[in-house]
């Protein structure tokens, strides 16, 4: 199923920062829709009150199937991935995401934060995936990193096979939204290719 990028919503009466252009881009990059998020979790148990019974169980082949996380796709050339990645991880951080529950990969050259904190050694590295207190910035092709709420995978590089591959693993990392940054076309061909 191809992607199809999201339309920016701008409404006149909700005052908000300008966007600029990064440098080598001509338009502002659209921002994402945080997505969905957790129920919050209600107080102490003492103040819910008793549990009610469980509902009777349905046959398992009249449950409706698990949905897949929300995609976006953000258009962006090659050279602009990473900066339209950096752009939606500060939106989402902006809208309340936790910064724990966001994973970025790459197709192509490393992020700048994933090169600096590798230069540290790879336990390191790892042990900053395991503590989940942070923004993660991985290559898409690492096996060991983890699922989290939020991915967002910057096509900035890469073979087509590796890219194909890379979209598939993003999307079963992803828990609740998947923002794709790169060029529309050359995303959806790979999509339609690799089915």
């Amino acid at each position: 199923m191809p992607l199809i990028p999201e339309e920016p919503q701008i409404h006149e009466s909700v005052p908000g920062p300008r966007a600029v252009p990064a440098p080598g881009r001509t338009t502002p990059t659209p921002r994402p829709v945080p997505g969905p998020r957790p129920a919050p979790r209600p107080g102490p148990a003492a103040q819910r009150g008793p549990v009610p019974a469980p509902a009777p169980s349905r046959p398992a082949a009249a449950q409706p199937a698990a949905a897949g996380p929300q995609i976006q796709l953000i258009p962006a050339s090659v050279q602009g991935a990473l900066d339209a990645a950096d752009e939606a991880v500060d939106l989402l951080l902006d809208t309340g995401r936790a910064p724990g529950e966001i994973l970025v990969l790459t197709t192509g050259d490393p992020h700048p934060w994933a090169a600096h904190e590798l230069s540290f050694g790879e336990a390191s590295y790892w042990a900053q995936h395991d503590a989940r207190d942070d923004v993660f910035y991985a290559a898409a092709d690492a096996d060991r990193a983890g699922s989290r709420p939020v991915v967002v995978v910057a096509v900035n590089g890469g073979a087509d096979e590796a890219v194909t591959s890379a979209l598939p693993v993003a999307m079963a990392r992803a828990g609740a939204l998947l923002i794709v940054c790169g060029d529309p076309q050359r995303v959806n061909a790979l999509i339609s290719a690799g089915v």
